[in-house]
């Protein structure tokens, strides 16, 4: 009874042992290949053009080697504890038929993100929109995606399967002034300009060109501005070049105009 328990014992310390050592030596080879891919994307930060799109398949290359050494860590350690890991893999193949329904969205996820790189929706890196919310892409993974708020700094993930919900952003934001219609042509066009010259000399601003009238108001007529600015930027950028629109309708003593109601006596 005592040679038998001393046995048993030495069996599963053996197993433990081994087990432990296949947990460490598979933590460390992840490790190195980590830290190389960790080396590639710093370099690739220094390049602009080129770097967006091999960071993103750096990113979820990353990703998959990740899950697939999770996954044969974990099959080699059932085989060291005696587990027929054949038969559990054909089981899974069976049960892979009935859980097939209950996954599909995880499917979808994984065959959304598979599609989000070789067709280029996007990369790490860019600015896209998300319902209400625009942010910077920080990592592309096999389920999800995962982006930085620009207005709040929160951390949003999107299922990949939500693709056709994304929206990217460009690089031209959409400024209409409004100016009154007492105020003379002549006089409108020398305001827009001025306001031109001011919203160039702003930071993170590429260029900012005069489109026409956009929209003749019930009170007003709206002037439209094309710019050119970093779309990671771009809420911040808004909220200066309406700051600065303000700042030269006043110095050109040039009033916003405001919604009136006339009420007329009989």
């Amino acid at each position: 009874m005592g040679m038998g328990t001393i046995k048993l014992d030495s069996i599963l310390n053996a197993q433990f042992v081994t087990s432990l050592i296949v947990i460490v030596v598979s933590i460390l080879i992840y490790s190195a290949i980590n830290f190389v891919f960790t080396k590639s994307e710093d370099k690739l930060d220094l390049k602009v053009f080129t770097g967006k799109r091999s960071k993103t398949y750096l990113k979820l290359t990353k990703s998959i080697i990740r899950n697939l050494f999770i996954v044969v860590t974990l099959l080699i350690v059932l085989d060291v504890y005696g587990v027929d890991v054949n038969s559990a893999l054909t089981g899974v193949g069976i049960m892979g038929v009935i859980l097939g329904f209950a996954l599909q969205d995880w499917f979808k996820d994984i065959i959304r993100g598979g599609s989000i790189i070789s067709d280029n929706y996007f990369s790490v890196g860019d600015i896209i929109k998300y319902h209400d919310s625009i942010g910077k892409v920080l990592v592309i993974g096999l389920k999800s995606t995962r982006i930085q708020d620009l207005d709040n700094d929160n951390i949003i993930t999107i299922a990949n399967r939500n693709i056709e919900e994304v929206e990217i952003i460009s690089h031209v934001l959409l400024v209409n002034v409004p100016l009154s219609y007492e105020l003379p042509l002549s006089k409108a066009e020398n305001t827009i300009n001025n306001i031109i010259d001011a919203v160039k000399q702003l930071e993170n601003v590429e260029d900012c060109v005069y489109t026409g009238v956009y929209n003749l108001n019930d009170s007003s007529i709206s002037y439209r501005l094309k710019i050119s600015c970093d779309p990671e930027y771009r809420l911040k950028t808004r909220k200066i070049v309406l700051r600065t629109i303000l700042d030269v309708l006043e110095k050109d003593g040039v009033q916003v105009p405001y919604n009136q109601l006339d009420i007329h006596n009989k």
